[in-house]
């Protein structure tokens, strides 16, 4: 089979990530894989690595002729039965008009909803919604959000969308579980992309608050280099810059984790799943995340993780220091995270979902 994954962002993030680990799979186990992008380094040079094809398309904006015509060109390099599987509405609704110009049944168009949103309603967003194969939400809390707006008139309904809920997963090994470090102080990792809408404003904030603790904080993440500089400044402002480390990101980040006590992820904006909350799990490492999202899917309150509110700066703080003063609790809290991991998260739960979607 023939697997093509269209990828329209020009900045690696989690969706870059998850489309990916499933290049790799579908790959190792023989499929003919590629992606097309818009010729963005970020992310053709992680493919490159990892020895995925890349091929470039214009992508970007609805009714994108040349968008189109990209995804026709490379549609028409086979006649192999072929999934598309598009991780925006703008790249599905291009994905399914190339369908439709080249009149190729052969071709199945699968579109992952990374977003915590409502469906659009203009009659592009029902084209796509309507046509595409199989619609993906990457937990409950996207496929509710996304439906609340479905009774618009009465003229919609969940039935009219063959849709199901996939929760993320990684493709990766899973290994024995490392011991804490033994020297040094405490440190609390925040691991992804640096962004507004992550909460980082908040961690600096609350570590203002835990001068008197031996611990450090770890950030792990790109971001726009002027959104980077406020948060140095604000680290600098509130006096916290020397417990704070920036080290260069890596994509292997299991070293930064292994390094760690526990991860800290405050999102101010709800998430759609949460893929480095998992990664903390898959580690054995506790980790202090929001309650706005999907994280209570697979994290409950004080078992496999700590839950607070969003832009709650003091319990944020209370509760960093709680995981900073106990290792007993690190522990309890990790050991769970790890078992929920293995027996609800891991790669092969993922993919025993997905891979069918692709054959149907």
């Amino acid at each position: 089979m023939r697997i093509i994954h269209v990828l329209s962002s020009v900045m690696w993030s989690g969706v870059e990530r998850y489309a990916l680990d499933i290049c790799r799979h579908c790959r190792d186990h023989g499929d003919d894989v590629l992606v097309i992008t818009r010729d963005a380094r970020a992310v053709d040079d992680v493919f490159r690595r990892h020895e995925i094809e890349v091929r470039f398309a214009p992508l970007g904006g609805f009714m994108s002729y040349q968008a189109v015509k990209g995804i026709c060109d490379v549609l028409n390099e086979s006649r192999t039965a072929t999934t598309v599987h598009c991780h925006s509405t703008r790249d599905a609704f291009a994905a399914l008009t190339a369908r439709r110009l080249l009149g190729r049944h052969d071709i199945r168009v699968v579109l992952t909803r990374h977003y915590v949103r409502r469906a659009g309603r203009t009659p592009f967003h029902r084209f796509v919604y309507r046509n595409v194969d199989h619609l993906i939400f990457v937990s409950n809390a996207a496929k509710d959000k996304f439906f609340s707006s479905w009774h618009w008139k009465g003229r919609y309904a969940e039935d009219d969308i063959n849709s199901c809920v996939i929760h993320n997963s990684l493709n990766v090994e899973l290994e024995t579980v490392a011991d804490e470090p033994l020297k040094g102080p405490v440190t609390a990792m925040y691991l992804g992309r640096l962004a507004p809408d992550k909460g980082l404003e908040s961690i600096i904030e609350a570590l203002s608050m835990l001068k008197g603790i031996k611990m450090r904080l770890r950030i792990v993440g790109t971001g726009h280099p002027d959104y980077v500089d406020s948060l140095r400044r604000k680290a600098v402002t509130a006096g916290v810059m020397h417990m704070i480390d920036w080290p260069r990101h890596k994509e292997n980040t299991r070293e930064f984790i292994r390094m760690s006590h526990f991860g800290v992820h405050p999102s101010v904006g709800p998430e759609a799943f949460g893929l480095s909350n998992i990664e903390f799990m898959k580690e054995g490492r506790p980790i202090i995340c929001s309650d706005n999202g999907a994280q209570p899917e697979y994290i409950t309150q004080g078992r496999e993780g700590i839950l607070v509110p969003p832009n709650d700066v003091h319990r944020l703080a209370d509760e960093i220091r709680n995981l900073a003063l106990s290792k007993e609790m690190r522990m309890s809290i990790g050991t769970a995270a790890r078992k929920r991991f293995e027996e609800e998260l891991a790669w092969p739960r993922f993919i025993e979902k997905l891979y069918p979607l692709y054959l149907s």
